[in-house]
C-alpha cells in the first residue's frame, strides 16, 4: 500500500521528468529524477521504506523525529549539493520535510547498491560520504553537549557560514522555531541569543532572517577556542586534562640537624 508522501512523489515526478543525478563522489554519479515540494511538505516519512536516496538542488530540507511525548526533535538541515536519505535498513529511521519550496533529486536505492557491489570506486565514494554525514553528526553532538545556549547559537551560526557560498552574509532558510527544536532550545532563548550576540556587533540582524557575521572571531572564542575563519573552528581538546606540574616540597631537616633559633 503507497503512503501518502510516495504517491505525492510519483505525482511530482511525472510533472517534472528525469534527467538529473547525483554525485556521490568522484568515482559514483547516478541518474535519477527531479521533483518539487512546496514549504513544510513531507518529502518521506518516518518507517517508510527507504526506496531513494536524495540530494537538494535548491531550498532546505529538515530531517527530524518526534518523541514519545510529541515534542520535535531536528537531527539536521540539509542545503544545497547536500545528500541526505542514506540508510542501512529498509525503512527511514527519520522524516524529511522541505524547510522552503525546494527542488529534490532522487535516486533509487537499489542502483546505488548495484553500482556499490560492482565498482570498487563507488564503495569508497560511498564510504567517504557516510563517514562525513558520521563526523556531522559527531559534532552536533558535541555542541548539544555544551551547557551555555549562547555556546549552541554561536557553534549554530558558525558551521552554517561554512557551509555556505558566502561565508559574511546569511540567509537564514530555517526559522527561531526550527533552530530551537535542532539545538534543544526554546524559541525565547534563541532569540535572547541572536539579540545578544547583535548587541555585542558579533552578527547584524537587517531582518530576522538576514545575519550578517560581522565579528566570526567574537563567536568562536564563546564557543571555545578563538581562530580565523569558520571553516577552521574546532571544538575545544574534550580529551583528559594535563595534570599540573607538582611543585617541590620542603623536606623536614635532617634528625641530626641542631634545632631553628627560636
Amino acid at each position: 500500500m503507497q503512503t501518502q508522501s510516495s504517491q505525492a512523489a510519483q505525482a511530482n515526478i511525472a510533472v517534472i521528468g528525469s534527467g538529473d543525478v547525483i554525485q556521490f563522489g568522484a568515482n559514483l554519479t547516478l541518474r535519477g529524477v527531479r521533483m518539487h515540494f512546496d514549504r513544510n511538505a513531507e518529502i518521506f516519512g518516518e518507517d517508510e521504506p527507504s526506496d531513494y536516496v536524495y540530494r537538494v538542488v535548491s531550498g532546505a530540507v529538515r530531517t527530524m523525529r518526534f518523541t514519545e511525548d510529541g515534542r520535535r526533535q531536528i537531527l539536521g538541515f540539509h542545503l544545497p549539493g547536500d545528500i541526505f536519505g542514506i540508510e542501512t535498513g529498509g525503512q527511514h529511521t527519520l522524516s524529511a520535510e522541505a524547510v522552503t519550496g525546494c527542488e529534490i533529486i532522487m535516486v533509487r536505492r537499489s542502483c546505488l547498491e548495484n553500482a556499490v557491489n560492482q565498482d570498487m570506486g563507488a564503495a569508497r565514494a560511498l564510504l567517504a560520504l557516510t563517514s562525513a554525514q558520521l563526523s556531522d553528526a559527531r559534532a552536533h553532538a558535541l555542541v548539544l553537549g555544551r551547557k551555555g545556549a549562547g555556546e549552541r547559537v554561536a557553534a549554530f551560526l558558525l558551521q552554517l557560514a561554512n557551509r555556505c557560498v558566502s561565508k559574511c552574509e546569511l540567509d537564514l532558510p530555517m526559522s527561531r522555531a526550527d533552530i530551537a527544536d535542532y539545538l534543544g532550545l526554546t524559541i525565547e532563548t534563541v532569540s535572547r541569543a541572536f539579540s545578544e550576540f547583535e548587541r555585542q556587533r558579533a552578527i547584524g540582524l537587517p531582518s530576522s532572517r538576514h545575519v550578517v557575521m560581522r565579528n566570526p572571531s567574537a563567536l568562536m572564542r564563546l564557543w571555545g577556542r578563538c581562530v580565523t575563519h569558520p571553516r577552521d573552528a574546532r571544538p575545544p581538546h574534550t580529551g583528559p586534562r594535563a595534570l599540573p606540574p607538582r611543585l617541590p616540597t620542603k623536606r623536614p631537616p635532617p634528625s641530626h640537624a641542631p634545632p631553628p633559633p627560636p
